[in-house]
């Protein structure tokens, strides 16, 4: 109810507060030991849990509320502003261990953004980012999925049941329209599970 839901939001706008106050006191330390310029600061979180957006709560859907995470980094001599790249979670390990000076094992999954940071060209050069959920039955009640985010595109397939379901990004950013099987998408759809298809193969991945 909305009892219920203004204690939510006031809980976790302290916590949020807290968040902020403590990485300024972080960032005050490092500048008062003269550490700030030599130090790689990362700022990223967990998914965030739906509100009640598409109908759901949780966090493990592929919809945009909880499919994209906050990434801050500040990193000395790099590049300032925002940076338009398909940077995953998988990618942070190996970035670390560049930095670190340490070979990158040769079947870790992510690829190092440390490029970015210095204005370069990101190796993989992503055209797709894969998702899979598959923790099925437990407390969280949701069915497994899998699919592929391009720039503009997300293409979901909860395999269970065999449902598909198509967005356009640009032109439905909340993801309420459903086009998969509308007329006119069949080239698109075809390519999208072909992209879907080769990720799945990269990451090892069984057949669903």
């Amino acid at each position: 109810d909305k009892w219920k839901y203004q204690q939510y939001m006031r809980d976790y706008l302290r916590v949020i507060t807290s968040v902020d106050r403590n990485v300024g006191r972080v960032l005050d330390y490092l500048e008062e030991e003269g550490l700030l310029e030599n130090t790689l600061i990362i700022y990223t979180s967990d998914q965030g849990f739906y509100m009640g957006e598409h109908g759901w709560f949780d966090k493990r859907w592929m919809y945009e509320e909880s499919f994209r995470t906050p990434l801050l980094v500040r990193y000395p001599g790099g590049v300032k502003g925002e940076i338009d790249e398909m940077v995953q979670n998988i990618d942070y390990a190996p970035t670390f261990l560049e930095l670190a000076g340490v070979e990158i094992p040769d079947d870790i999954h992510g690829c190092s953004f440390l490029p970015l940071l210095k204005g370069k060209n990101y190796e993989p050069n992503r055209d797709g980012i894969y998702y899979h959920y598959y923790e099925f039955p437990d407390e969280h009640n949701v069915k497994p999925h899998l699919g592929i985010r391009t720039e503009r595109y997300k293409l979901i397939h909860f395999y269970e049941d065999d449902v598909w379901e198509l967005y356009d990004l640009q032109n439905d950013k909340n993801e309420m329209n459903n086009i998969y099987g509308k007329e006119g998408t069949e080239e698109l759809t075809i390519v999208l599970k072909d992209k879907l298809e080769k990720l799945k193969e990269q990451y090892g991945e069984e057949e669903f």
